[in-house]
């Protein structure tokens, strides 16, 4: 019985291009096993092998989604594959978005398996996560040696057409259900659940809910008309050229800029870094995402004490979790030891 033949997909690090210096990397193909691709051939153990990597560089997929997924296609059409394997993508979250667009255009267009891997709180998780399988992986590389064999083993399933569970199979619950018969009807199965969580016994239940943070608010601030305010946006509105070169999907950074002396921000000074809505009217006018104009005048009718010096912006568009949690961490250190007593933070 021959090999199946697999098509690996990889962004511009793991394909031993170079690192955030080369993620403007425009897609292309290497005959043969690329860095992880070697972990994963051996995790095949003989059934499947590597025929092809793709390559292609976090923001240039970002930037150009359409055309660079169109390309990789093509690249990989051009292989004869029986399945594909993206990443793992762990928890970077352009690398997790593209290997879940890769992923689900493969599946659509080409009509073969394909597998991604992520860490559960990678945005390219909730995006596509009822589109593909996605392995759970831990949010590093240093999970490697444990994601690889669960992904190979879960694409030679899915290659020979047998059925698989996220138990069994340790991908993420795409969340699609499915009618069945159970053997007790859902009234005696809710009661017997209820009854076990009351005697503290493990029980499992059916309908698995969200977790979401709970944070308490701060007290009111007693007078406004004596406090500093601060501006954040997750809009991505930047000095024009976006100096910091934030990326428009994504993020892997913010930027903190200079409000002194400023007190309109116009086309000529200011722009939105953000690709995930219509920039036009930002671009027009960046005080539609950040108020600085309506702040001055705020400050100058004495309504608020001042406008802090300096606001922060980074774009919310695919960034993960993780990333805008460490963010927010870095952002209120600096302001409260600048002193500021509030913050407006504004979006899209």
């Amino acid at each position: 019985m021959s090999k199946l033949r697999v098509v690996h997909y990889l962004n511009q690090f793991f394909g031993q291009i170079g690192g955030e210096d080369k993620a403007d990397t425009a897609p292309l193909k290497k005959d043969g096993v690329v860095g992880p691709g070697m972990a994963l051939n051996g995790a095949f153990k003989g059934e499947a092998e590597i025929v092809g990597t793709v390559i292609c560089g976090d923001s240039h997929f970002a930037e150009n989604m359409d055309a660079d997924l169109s390309q990789i296609i093509g690249f990989i059409k051009e292989y004869k594959p029986d399945l594909v394997v993206a990443g793992p993508a762990f928890n970077a979250g352009r690398y997790g978005t593209a290997c879940g667009a890769v992923a689900e255009a493969v599946q659509a267009q080409l009509g073969i398996p394909a597998v991604t891997g992520m860490y559960v709180e990678n945005p390219g998780t909730d995006m596509y996560k009822k589109a593909v399988y996605i392995v759970s992986t831990p949010d590093s590389a240093v999970g490697m040696r444990d994601a690889v064999p669960k992904m190979a083993a879960l694409a030679l399933k899915l290659a020979k057409n047998q059925s698989v569970t996220p138990e069994e199979d340790h991908y993420i619950s795409r969340g699609i259900r499915k009618n069945f018969f159970a053997e007790e009807i859902g009234a005696r199965r809710a009661v017997d659940m209820l009854v076990a969580k009351l005697a503290g016994k493990p029980f499992t239940t059916e309908l698995p809910m969200p977790a979401f943070d709970r944070v308490p608010p701060n007290p009111a601030i007693k007078d406004i008309t004596k406090a500093t305010i601060a501006l954040v946006t997750s809009g991505g509105i930047v000095p024009k050229g976006n100096p910091d070169h934030i990326e428009s999907s994504s993020a892997s950074k913010y930027g903190k800029y200079s409000l002194a002396g400023v007190t309109d921000l116009t086309a000529e000074t200011h722009a939105t870094a953000h690709g995930g809505y219509d920039p036009v009217y930002a671009n027009e006018d960046a005080d539609r995402v950040l108020p600085v104009d309506v702040m001055r005048d705020l400050e100058k009718e004495g309504k608020i004490g001042k406008l802090h010096e300096f606001w922060y912006a980074t774009v919310g568009n695919g960034t993960a979790v993780a990333s805008a949690a460490k963010f927010g961490r870095s952002i209120a250190e600096d302001l409260k030891a600048a002193g500021v007593h509030a913050v407006i933070v504004t979006s899209t």
